[in-house]
Parts: structure tokens; C-alpha cells; sequence
């Protein structure tokens, strides 16, 4: 049985009662075919424009539908609701009554097309090539569509033969699966109250070829020294002991021992930068 109501902008709307026949899917559809009709026979703009605001209204549990497949990819529920309901009112202002379509049909890979165009352009928190984004979205819907009997295919190697693309080109497309939302370098590790991080793992930003060249050098410019000057040396800068201190070891005073060190570094330092010129710079 069909009833109306009026809605808040004054527009009387046909509408299903509760309880009438068919699924909700089937009454959104047939309420929104009867909003479209209205909209055809209106001629006057306002009218139509409230309709079509009505329309959006009546299928909005169809973007938020459509939002949800989409859910816990790395952006969140809520963001995604709005895009789809963006592309909705998109969907219902390109909408075309009179080429006998029916609006759900349209409308549903419009709003798909509009969330999978906000993960492209926005949703990369680190942004691989287009290439590895659209091999990725692939082998996602690869994954999803296989049977659970189908274990194998998530092998780069049978992912590869069933998309016609090269392994490398997988493997590649796989690694940047958590791009979207990367775990932060400050998440603890282990069990809650840990003190250790994510970050604490990283090794060094230096390349190891540096302090194996930078040890190369550093040993011949040490060669040049006495054993007294690297005695001294040694307990300012490895034992951290005061001038004070090592002119009481050494038998000299705390000036002669701040002249010796001076003396000392000002000489590492042009066997060094000497060196250092005469190697060849790493790529």
C-alpha cells in the first residue's frame, strides 16, 4: 500500500508504508522511481530541486552501504561516508530519468567510483607510483574474489601468472600494502608498557661504508702520533678525564697539556681533510 508524506522542505513524497511488500531494497528503489517521476512532470525548478535533495536523503543507506566494503583499508568509516554520499549527490544531478535506467543501478558504481578516487588521490599516507597503485587494487580484488580453498593464490608467484604481469612487478605492488596508514615508529613493541619502539629497530641513517672509510683514514692520521700524544689522547676524549687530570699523569701541566691537545687535533685534522681529498666520493 503507498501512502505520502511531507517532508521538511514541504514536498509531499510517496512512500511505502512499514510493513509493505518487498525488501527495503526494493522499496527504497520503487520510492526513488516515483521521486524521478515527480521530477520529470515538475516545471518548476525549485520543486525539482527539492526532490532530487529527497532522493538523496531516501539513498543514503546505499552510500553508506557502499562506504562500508571499504571499511578498515586505513581510512576511517566516517571519511568514507562522505565521500560516498559526495559521489550520491553527484550521481543524482548527472542522473537521466528519461533513458529508462533505473537511479540505484547508476547510482551505485558512481558512489564505488567516487571512494575508490578519494584512496587513489588521498588515501596514500606514503604515495607509490600510479603504476604499483593500480597493480595493487588488482591483486587486492584478486585475493578478495578467491575461494578460501584458493590459499595459493596469495603467492606472488601465482598472482603474477593469473594477472599476466612479471613476479618482481607483485612483489613490488605488495610491499606498499600498508602505505595507507603505516604504523607510527613510536609504537611499543611487545606487550603494553614496553619501553621499547618501533623506531628502536631502524639501524642507522649512516651507510656502514662511511665508518669504514671514515676508520681507514682516522687510523693513518693516529700512526702520525707519539704514544705520549695518544696517551693523552685517549684519557680526554675515551676516559673523559679533565687536563688537570692527565697533566698529573703525564707529568705536565694543565697548559701544556691543552697545547699538546690542540697540537694533536690541529694535525689529525689536515691528515684527515689531506685524505679525504684524495678519495673517491661514494654514489
Amino acid at each position: 500500500m503507498v501512502t505520502t508524506h511531507t517532508d521538511t522542505t514541504g514536498t509531499d513524497v510517496p512512500r511505502l508504508l512499514e510493513g509493505g511488500r518487498g525488501t527495503a531494497h526494493d522499496r527504497r528503489k520503487r520510492e526513488t522511481a516515483a521521486l524521478w517521476a515527480r521530477v520529470s512532470g515538475s516545471a518548476r525548478e525549485d520543486e525539482r530541486a527539492r526532490l532530487r535533495e529527497q532522493i538523496v536523503l531516501v539513498n543514503m543507506s546505499l552510500a553508506h552501504a557502499v562506504a562500508r566494503r571499504y571499511a578498515s583499508r586505513g581510512i576511517s568509516l566516517e571519511d568514507l561516508e562522505q565521500v560516498a554520499c559526495l559521489g550520491l549527490v553527484k550521481a543524482v544531478r548527472g542522473f537521466d530519468p528519461g533513458v529508462g535506467k533505473d537511479f540505484v543501478s547508476y547510482a551505485s558504481p558512481t558512489v564505488s567510483g567516487e571512494v575508490k578516487r578519494h584512496f587513489r588521490d588521498l588515501g596514500w599516507m606514503v604515495r607509490p607510483p600510479r603504476r604499483v597503485q593500480d597493480l595493487q587494487a588488482r591483486i587486492n580484488s584478486l585475493v578478495a574474489d578467491s575461494a578460501p580453498s584458493q590459499a595459493a593464490v596469495e603467492r606472488p608467484a601465482d598472482i603474477a601468472e593469473a594477472l599476466g604481469v612479471d613476479q618482481a612487478q607483485v612483489v613490488e605492488a605488495m610491499t606498499c600494502r600498508g602505505a595507507f596508514a603505516p604504523m607510527s615508529l613510536d609504537a611499543p613493541l611487545g606487550e603494553s608498557g614496553s619501553s621499547s619502539s618501533l623506531g628502536d629497530l631502524l639501524t642507522s641513517p649512516r651507510s656502514d661504508y662511511d665508518h669504514v672509510e671514515n676508520a681507514l683514514v682516522l687510523s693513518r692520521a693516529l700512526a702520525s702520533l707519539s704514544s705520549r700524544e695518544l696517551l693523552i689522547l685517549q684519557r680526554r676524549f675515551w676516559d673523559n678525564r679533565t687536563q688537570l687530570e692527565i697533566g698529573e699523569e703525564v707529568g705536565l701541566s694543565q697548559m701544556q697539556v691543552s697545547r699538546i691537545l690542540a697540537r694533536i687535533l690541529t694535525s689529525l685534522r689536515e691528515v684527515v681533510e689531506g685524505d679525504d681529498e684524495e678519495l673517491p666520493r661514494s654514489a
